[in-house]
């Protein structure tokens, strides 16, 4: 599976997803823009798409609620490392309330994997944030290992960004 990213103002995003409302995709906007996202087995019909390789998956995404995306630089050598990590670090978060889906990102033409989640509410991912269960998945012993690991992992910094799938008329 695939997942292609684009992004721009409301209106032309709109305007993609209804000359492609055949596909799969959600319209979410955040940051003073918006975003586009397609997932698919096949090509992606966006003419200069974030292109990336969905590892690992839980959940359906749906076109409501909140999106964060963790954008995380990894080096080359860091991949495999990074990969298990986070490929095995979602069932936690899985059984937490408000939680809808999981995507963990391969990046195809840059370094920087996306760790997308999908939550009922931003208050939903606020309390995951501060559960026990999240600060254990953050500090576990594989955590420490990733840390302390010789390879370099992380190109650069991380860096978040969230989105609402449906904007609220007052907003407009």
């Amino acid at each position: 599976m695939y997942m292609y990213m684009t992004t721009g103002t409301r209106d032309f995003m709109e305007k993609l997803k209804e000359r492609y409302s055949d596909k799969r995709m959600i319209l979410m906007h955040g940051g003073g823009q918006s975003l586009l996202v397609h997932e698919t087995e096949a090509k992606s019909v966006f003419q200069t798409p974030r292109r990336y390789e969905v590892i690992s998956s839980t959940g359906e995404l749906k076109e409501e609620g909140y999106f964060v995306c963790n954008n995380i630089p990894v080096t080359d050598e860091g991949r495999p490392v990074f990969e298990h990590r986070f490929s095995s670090g979602n069932s936690k978060m899985g059984a937490q309330s408000g939680f809808i889906a999981f995507r963990l990102l391969r990046p195809l033409d840059s370094d920087t994997y996306v760790v997308l989640t999908e939550w009922e509410a931003a208050s939903d991912f606020d309390r995951w944030k501060n559960s026990p269960a999240f600060k254990e998945s953050h500090q576990s012993s594989d955590t420490k290992e990733f840390a302390d690991n010789t390879t370099h992992i992380f190109a650069s910094a991380s860096y978040v960004t969230t989105y609402v799938a449906k904007i609220e008329e007052t907003e407009l």
